[in-house]
């Protein structure tokens, strides 16, 4: 199993043109898990901000899913990430996608929008991969 997890910048910036693709290319190359809340959240942006058509957002989606092992949200999920908005203050979305890092048992959740360098509970490293 990785023991890394790529939040929805990671994979958004896959839709770029700079260094920072890619950076996120060969992140997602060693295929880290993400989960539905990565999903979701890249499906809006790719609607919204980058302008992608259901067809082109859907196959968008297919191949980051080709490359990354999908974590579901569960009740337990929600729960934890609850938890976790709460002790550490992050937004509750965020909280979501490190309660389903955590849960796959993952060490790195990378992620430019969130403290890099902090160690959740002991266990998940937030690490800024454009840092």
């Amino acid at each position: 199993m990785n023991a890394e997890f790529a939040d929805t910048n990671v994979i958004l910036y896959l839709l770029d043109d700079g260094p920072k693709a890619d950076r996120a290319e060969e992140i997602l190359g060693q295929g880290p898990r993400i989960s539905v809340q990565v999903l979701n959240e890249a499906l809006v942006n790719c609607r919204r901000k980058a302008g992608l058509s259901w067809e082109e957002a859907n196959a968008f989606l297919a191949g980051v899913q080709a490359l990354c092992p999908i974590e579901d949200l569960t009740l337990r999920t929600h729960e934890i990430g609850r938890a976790l908005a709460e002790r550490y203050g992050f937004a509750v979305y965020d909280s979501m996608i490190v309660a389903a890092a955590m849960i796959a048992g993952c060490t790195t959740l990378w992620s430019e929008d969130m403290q890099d360098g902090l160690l959740v509970e002991g266990q998940l490293r937030i690490v800024n991969p454009f840092a």
